[in-house]
C-alpha cells in the first residue's frame, strides 16, 4: 500500500458495513414493490444501461448522493425526503455499503443496502427492470 493510504477500501467497506443494515436477496425481494420501500441503484450510468435495474429503483449517481439527500442543497431530490425505508444497491455491495453509511450519517433513516449487490440479485432469479432502448 502506498505510504499516503493509511486505510485501504476494504477497510472502509468493511466499517461501514459494521454499522449499517444489510438485506439478504430474500429479504429485500419480500420489500420490492411495497409503497414505503424505495431501492437507490448507486451504480455508473452505464451500468444501468447494460445491465438494467431493479423494478422501481431510483438512480442516484454515486458522487451526488450527499448533494441530492441535503435538502438545503440546491441539488436536493425530493424523492430522497420521503418516509420510506431506502435499499441501497451496487453491482457487488462496496459502493451501497459506502453510500448506506453515508446516507444515515446524514440522517436519512430508515437506510440498508443489498448484500451481494444487482449481480447476486440478478444471479438469485430477482426481477430486472431491462435497459431503455438507445
Amino acid at each position: 500500500m502506498p505510504q499516503n493510504i493509511t486505510r485501504s477500501v476494504e477497510d472502509l467497506v468493511a466499517e461501514a458495513s459494521s454499522k449499517i443494515r444489510t438485506l439478504s436477496i430474500g429479504e429485500a425481494r419480500d420489500m420490492l414493490g411495497r409503497d414505503d420501500v424505495l431501492f437507490i441503484d448507486v451504480r455508473d450510468v452505464r451500468e444501468l444501461a447494460e445491465s438494467g435495474r431493479i423494478p422501481g429503483a431510483r438512480h442516484v449517481p454515486r458522487g451526488l448522493l450527499e448533494f441530492w439527500i441535503d435538502p438545503k442543497s440546491p441539488y436536493h431530490k425530493e424523492f430522497l425526503a420521503e418516509d420510506k425505508t431506502f435499499i441501497f444497491y451496487c453491482a457487488v455491495d462496496w459502493r451501497s455499503a459506502l453510500c448506506t453509511r453515508v446516507a444515515q450519517d446524514m440522517g436519512l433513516a430508515p437506510v440498508a443496502h443489498l448484500q451481494g449487490g444487482f449481480n447476486a440479485w440478478k444471479e438469485a432469479g430477482g426481477p430486472v427492470e431491462a435497459p431503455k432502448a438507445k
